[in-house]
């Protein structure tokens, strides 16, 4: 029977991710594993931070205290991955020497993605806010936040446009709290 290579889980110490990462690529390769253990993924998303008008791109991890892990489970690999200092054990195992569920392709999908994603854009801004627009063909104008469509990243405000209460939609990233 030919074993095919899925994507476990397994919990680390919190703040250790990086350090067991390192650890498993490092053991996979003195240990001969490379037939068995494929990938080692950190989940994580950079996002766009806005803070007073300055863009920061930050990068957060999903699932802070897990790392992902393409393998072939097989005992050796079990043994190797288990044994990996940082690692407190797998996530979907019963315990008592039972082997892990491994994710569903949804799940991966979920958790690592296609590649190319927009990146999330973090404001100090919510709807009533008052604020300035930095930059696009309304720059230099306040106005008050009237909604907010997060998933396309964009806000509607009210500007005073010769004399009248006009809504305008900005990005995000154009404006900044007054």
């Amino acid at each position: 029977m030919e074993e095919e290579k899925l994507w476990y889980v397994v919990n680390a110490y919190s703040g250790h991710e990086q350090k067991v990462k390192d650890y498993l690529e490092s053991r996979r390769e003195s240990m001969g594993m490379e037939n068995n253990i494929f990938r080692v993924v950190i989940p994580e998303r950079t996002e766009i931070d806005v803070k007073d008008g300055v863009k920061k791109e930050k990068v957060r991890k999903l699932f802070p205290g897990y790392v992902l892990i393409e393998m072939i489970m097989s005992d050796e690999a079990w043994y190797v991955v288990r044994n990996t200092p940082g690692v407190t054990g797998f996530i979907g195992s019963s315990g008592k020497g039972a082997k892990p569920i491994p994710l569903s392709p949804e799940e991966v999908k979920k958790f690592i993605g296609d590649g190319e994603q927009a990146k999330p854009i973090n404001t100090d801004v919510e709807v009533g806010d008052t604020v300035m627009i930095i930059d696009g063909p309304f720059k230099e104008m306040s106005g008050k936040i009237e909604s907010e469509d997060k998933e396309n990243q964009k806000l509607t405000v009210l500007i005073d446009l010769f004399g009248q209460e006009t809504p305008v939609e900005v990005d995000l990233i154009q404006v900044t709290k007054m």
